[in-house]
């Protein structure tokens, strides 16, 4: 992640309409602490913020904030959060990941923070995230975290049967080959067709960049010899039957997990907490590992990562975003939210990454300092990714069509296609411009 990462994401944003958004700054005025006492409503889904709001009730009079836990996003939450602020009944704060803010910040769905996010407070994060939240020079949510891919397998399945954990994705496929042989019903990963967001990200750590501007003109590369590369991999082991295709935690998916039908689980820092809240009947046999790379060099993209944004509803933007910052940097919110045993949550706050290390019960995963593994996968995220302003579009298409592929009716190179198509025919509909098309 870089500057220049953040140079192309703010020009993407212009190119997606904010220029034509009226900027809501005097929406709520003063200071983030000057409102008071007020009701805030907040709609999530990640692990561990009921305990966190419970927490920060606990804390505060003048602030009491109600939760709604809905469905994650690309599981339905992004539509009801549309649906919602369309329909001038949106709660005061949402969670929205990296990936899908551009698009809200385009459609107007939620407010310009800036006078709020003070030098002080973008101090206290990431700079990437703060790059990653800032659009068209303004900032649009507070960063919460960040979501670095990691390789999640059983260490007593791999040990018992002398596979070794894979460093490269040449690796993979062999400890995929080896893992059916010493028992045919066991997987080593599982292709979510359900979600787009594991196969962009590791289209990223590839090194593809799909999205880009020129001029004032969009140029999407969903073609490129890095997504070719991907593309051909997954189809190549969907294809031999060499991983899963269940629907990203389904029913299926932790049957699966349970009955030792599939050992390993390409996810995310946030995936530690998913296993462990899981399945804690199978503490101590499972670790964690780098995601595999092409040639064995440290890479990774981002998988999720989650903001908390302001809707443009909201008569108490003060108060939200005192409430938001107190969720990102406060020790109280990690420290509630990871001790759940059901999150672990890489804080975008890095003074607060030893504070979640230390809440995190590391005990199910045999002692093994996940938090360190997490910081050198951090690390190793290249600048090449940038996201568009029709991400729930592409991601539909992606879908639909990865669906169709995971049943042997289609290919993945065909549901690449049909998301590039897609997001072209949704962005001339918004009159923008797209090169080469």
């Amino acid at each position: 992640m870089s500057t220049s990462w953040s140079r192309r994401r703010t020009t993407a944003a212009l190119a997606g309409g904010l220029t034509a958004l009226t900027l809501l700054t005097a929406c709520g005025g003063g200071a983030a602490g000057s409102e008071g006492p007020v009701t805030l409503t907040y709609w999530g889904w990640t692990k561990g913020t009921r305990q966190a709001v419970d927490a920060f009730n606990a804390a505060h009079r003048d602030i009491t904030v109600r939760f709604e836990e809905i469905p994650s996003g690309t599981a339905g939450g992004y539509a009801k959060i549309s649906n919602a602020v369309k329909a001038g009944n949106a709660p005061d704060l949402v969670s929205v990941e990296y990936p899908t803010l551009p698009e809200f910040v385009s459609q107007g769905a939620v407010k310009d923070i800036t006078p709020y996010m003070t030098p002080g407070l973008k101090r206290q994060l990431l700079p990437q995230s703060v790059q990653l939240t800032t659009l068209g020079g303004r900032n649009w949510a507070v960063p919460f975290d960040a979501a670095p891919q990691v390789y999640y397998y059983r260490k007593d399945f791999f040990t018992r049967h002398r596979i070794e954990v894979p460093r490269t994705w040449a690796d993979f496929r062999t400890a995929a080959a080896a893992a059916r042989k010493a028992d045919p019903k066991a997987r080593i990963g599982t292709f979510f067709p359900d979600d787009p967001t594991t196969f962009e990200a590791m289209a990223w750590q590839a090194g593809a960049r799909w999205f880009a501007t020129e001029g004032d003109s969009w140029k999407l590369a969903t073609t490129d010899p890095a997504t070719r590369k991907v593309t051909a991999y997954w189809q190549g082991l969907l294809t031999d039957g060499l991983v899963h295709t269940h629907v990203s935690f389904s029913p299926g998916w932790t049957h699966s997990l349970r009955s030792g039908g599939t050992v390993g689980y390409l996810g995310a820092s946030w995936g530690a907490g998913v296993l462990k809240g899981t399945l804690p009947d199978q503490s101590g046999a499972w670790a964690a590992a780098p995601v595999p790379t092409w040639d064995g060099r440290p890479a990774s993209g981002m998988l999720g990562g989650s903001t908390t944004a302001v809707t443009k509803g909201s008569r108490h933007t003060g108060a939200a975003v005192r409430f938001a910052t107190w969720m990102s940097t406060a020790p109280e919110a990690v420290r509630a939210r990871v001790a759940s045993g059901e999150s672990s949550a890489y804080p975008a706050a890095t003074a607060l990454r030893p504070v979640a290390a230390r809440a995190f019960d590391t005990r199910y995963y045999g002692g093994q300092d996940v938090y360190a593994l997490f910081d050198a996968a951090a690390a190793s995220v290249n600048d090449n990714w940038g996201w568009g302003p029709a991400t729930s579009t592409t991601n539909t298409a992606l879908k639909d069509e990865f669906g169709k592929a995971a049943g042997g009716a289609g290919s993945l190179a065909g549901a690449v296609r049909a998301g590039s198509d897609a997001t072209v025919r949704e962005l001339r509909k918004r009159g923008l411009k797209v090169m080469g098309r």
